[in-house]
């Protein structure tokens, strides 16, 4: 015991001694809005040590000896600068740094981040969001590099998400948030995970922080594919009002309006509102009357010198008619066209409304607190015919999914960088909890929406979720590093069966255990290898959990990935990689039946590439590519395809923009073709579209055309193997059904800034 009790002594008395030394400390911030910029990258003596600017602009060097040092200074958007600083030995040196915003310039984009590379992945995304502005909620997905979307529900359902070879349904297997406020609906009446992103008006959105794979600490349930955390603005750089019309009697207006003058802003308070009102009928020949209003305001500010207040408030609702997907041989045998419907009463109405608080404490010792307490009020009612006749040949089969639920969460996380000698340290522990309080998870068999022919199933379901994790960065040189972390989640299942005349309230419960090793090699400041490998999970329905007494609740998912950053040119970044990715259980929701059906184990492999590249000043190129093969690890050959699992998936474009505000965009979509069902007996057809469009950008009006489908390409955007029977038909008949695509359709906008 004497001997550990002076080895520590040694320790402290050895790091008590690199405390000690000159320090350099500064503030980053805009010039022209003069808000702070969280994010920004600083690089002392080109590349000796480098770090990443706080939440409330802030950044240090310490431990430094006396001498002359050279600090690069810069971020997406703005122009770097250099700044010279000569200190002494204890001595406290401040700067106060003030970019310039430019254009987008991707030779200022450095591969080599304070923390990893989800930094870079960041960056990315900036210029994504900066040369491709969003103009649906479904485009807010596909800004993630990778991600497909398909929408087969009148356009108020959420979308079908498909990444790295998994048909995620609605969110099973990606994990999705809204500034850190969970938007994916676990033990949902349509599917697990359900994730409804329409309640985010797209000019809202700041950035998007995702990954690719479970090698996240901070990320837990549903995260197995991969996650996405949508941050919105924390203010707004002028008001606005848009004003879009287009094909299919497409009308959509935006109103952004800040509220506080430029005085507030300089104090680093912002505050703003945000409005959104959707109308189409869609292409379909029974009109969509698809109706959509959102409404958000947000305040950010800094509270006294040292915290951080921000506070949301939305609320959504959402009412649209389906005509639902077709077999290929209504078409074949002329029943309907394309675009008519064998159902024209499908369709549903849902409403969101969400409060989100959080508080962030930032320490003298550069160390941070942050709390988060969120509220959702949610509502959904959609009514669906998968089958037709197929089960009742007399009312038809239409089911209707209904639910109300609240949801209340917390998240907290302590974040603090340690010096060890030359070594640093940067940790977080963070913790949270998740209660899911849904009243009347109901699914019902109806004939044309209001008719009950019969209760399937009706429940109370009570979810909660706590978790506590731990993570660390250890830079163990200026060139490698390495995050390992660990992260436990508790689940609670309860669920009230209605039908049950035996009043009996059943529970289940289960804890997994998501440990993450990563490392990261800087060869040099524009090469970065990396390791990742980690073990994730997706949770099951409560439903389905509490009758098979708590087996397959939390079925883990084990990935590996190896990748690169590269900048072979200053205008040319590349992200390659290889992953697989392997499941101890599939769930496939049978949602007129109210069941997920285990699917069995499945493994995964594939390829990943993603382009960015500023070809001259004003063009920009990006492509984003995904090979993957997927296969049931049970099932013998040829008969362990993994139905819907994407094979080949691509997005790419090329974007101009001239500095006297004209511009123009050329972007494909590109599916390949995938196996439909376990043996591929039947196929889900690719597709290959073309979009574009034309603006033009001053002071005062942006003004903009764009173009879906210009080839006016037949697609299917939804599709599936599914066992049907039409009107009159004697028997039960499987094949490819699917959801037709948008024909060619353009939309023209205007927008005036005040």
């Amino acid at each position: 015991m004497k001997n550990i009790i002076l080895t520590l002594c040694t320790i402290i008395i050895s790091l008590s001694a690199y405390a000690h030394g000159a320090l350099i400390k500064g503030t980053v911030s805009d010039s022209l809005a003069n808000t702070v910029i969280p994010g920004a990258t600083i690089v002392l003596n080109d590349k000796q040590e480098i770090t990443t600017t706080d939440q409330l602009g802030n950044f240090k060097f310490d431990c430094l000896s006396t001498g002359a040092y050279s600090l690069r200074i810069s971020f997406i958007g703005y122009e770097t600068k250099t700044y010279s600083v000569t200190v002494s030995e204890s001595d406290t040196k401040m700067i106060t740094v003030q970019l310039n915003p430019t254009s987008i310039n991707i030779s200022e984009v450095s591969v080599v981040g304070a923390k990893s590379l989800e930094q870079t992945m960041t960056t990315i995304n900036k210029i994504d969001l900066e040369l491709r502005p969003t103009k649906s909620s479904q485009d807010i997905l596909r800004i993630i590099p990778g991600v497909v979307t398909a929408q087969h529900a009148g356009g108020g359902k959420a979308e079908q998400i498909f990444l790295r070879g998994f048909d995620c349904d609605h969110g099973t297997d990606i994990r999705v948030s809204v500034d850190d406020m969970p938007v994916n609906m676990v033990s949902h009446a349509h599917g697990q995970g359900y994730a409804d992103l329409h309640f985010v008006t797209p000019e809202i959105i700041d950035y998007v922080d995702f990954g690719k794979g479970p090698y996240y600490t901070r990320q837990g349930d549903l995260n197995t594919a991969g996650y996405a955390n949508f941050h919105t603005k924390n203010g707004l750089e002028n008001s606005s009002f848009k004003i879009e019309g287009g094909s299919f009697d497409l009308v959509r207006a935006v109103g952004l309006f800040d509220l506080l003058d430029k005085k507030n802003t300089a104090k680093n308070q912002s505050a703003y509102l945000a409005a959104e009102y959707m109308f189409t009928n869609g292409p379909f020949e029974n009109p969509q009357n698809f109706n959509r209003i959102n409404l958000f305001g947000k305040y950010h500010g800094v509270i006294g010198d040292n915290k951080i207040f921000t506070a949301t408030i939305s609320t959504f609702k959402s009412e649209w008619d389906a005509s639902g997907q077709i077999p290929q041989r209504a078409l074949d045998n002329h029943i309907i066209n394309r675009f008519g419907a064998l159902d024209n009463t499908e369709g549903g109405v849902t409403s969101r409304s969400n409060a989100n608080f959080s508080l962030t404490k930032i320490n003298e010792d550069g160390s941070s607190f942050r709390n988060q307490v969120y509220l959702v009020n949610y509502n959904f009612e959609l009514y669906s015919n998968f089958t037709y006749f197929a089960n009742d040949s007399v009312n038809g089969d239409e089911i209707k999914q209904k639910e109300k639920r609240n949801i209340y969460g917390y998240n907290g996380a302590y974040n603090q960088t340690f010096n060890l000698g030359i070594k640093k340290i940067q940790t977080e522990f963070g913790a949270g909890i998740r209660y899911d309080d849904i009243n009347n998870d109901e699914l019902t068999h109806v004939k044309k929406r209001y008719t009950v022919i019969n209760p399937v199933s009706l429940g109370d379901v009570d979810e909660i979720n706590a978790n506590v994790y731990a993570d660390a960065v250890l830079n163990v040189s200026d060139d490698f590093k390495i995050n390992a972390g660990v992260r436990y989640d508790q689940f609670e299942f309860q669920y009230s069966d209605k039908l049950d005349s035996l009043y009996s309230r059943q529970t289940a419960s289960k804890g997994a255990i998501s440990p993450k090793l990563n490392f990261y090699y800087n060869f040099t400041e524009n090469f970065q290898l990396y390791l990742k490998s980690g073990i994730g999970f997706h949770s099951n329905d409560a439903r389905v959990v509490i009758p098979q007494n708590g087996a397959d609740i939390l079925p883990a998912a084990y990935g590996t990935d190896f990748g690169a950053y590269i900048k072979p040119t200053k205008n040319l970044l590349l992200n390659v990689a290889i992953w697989q990715l392997y499941l101890q259980q599939e769930f496939v929701y049978v949602g007129d039946e109210s069941v997920v059906e285990p699917s069995g184990k499945t493994q995964r492999f594939g390829a990943d590439l993603s382009i960015r590249w500023q070809l001259v000043n004003w063009l920009y190129f990006d492509a984003d590519l995904t090979l993957a093969k997927g296969r049931s690890v049970d099932d013998p050959e040829g008969q362990n395809y993994i139905p819907l699992a994407p094979t080949v998936t691509s997005i790419a474009g090329l974007t101009a923009r001239t500095k006297k505000g004209f511009g123009a965009s050329l972007r494909y979509r590109y599916v390949g073709d995938r196996p439909a069902n376990e043996d591929n007996s039947v196929t889900a057809k690719g597709y290959f579209l073309l979009d574009g469009g034309l603006n033009y950008s001053s002071k005062r009006f942006d003004i903009g055309l764009s173009f879906e489908n210009i080839l006016n390409t037949e697609w299917n955007e939804a599709q599936f193997d599914t066992e049907t029977r039409l009107e009159g038909e004697p028997e039960n008949i499987s094949e490819l059904c699917f959801t037709p695509g948008n024909p060619f359709n353009l939309k023209a906008g205007i927008t005036y800034k005040f």
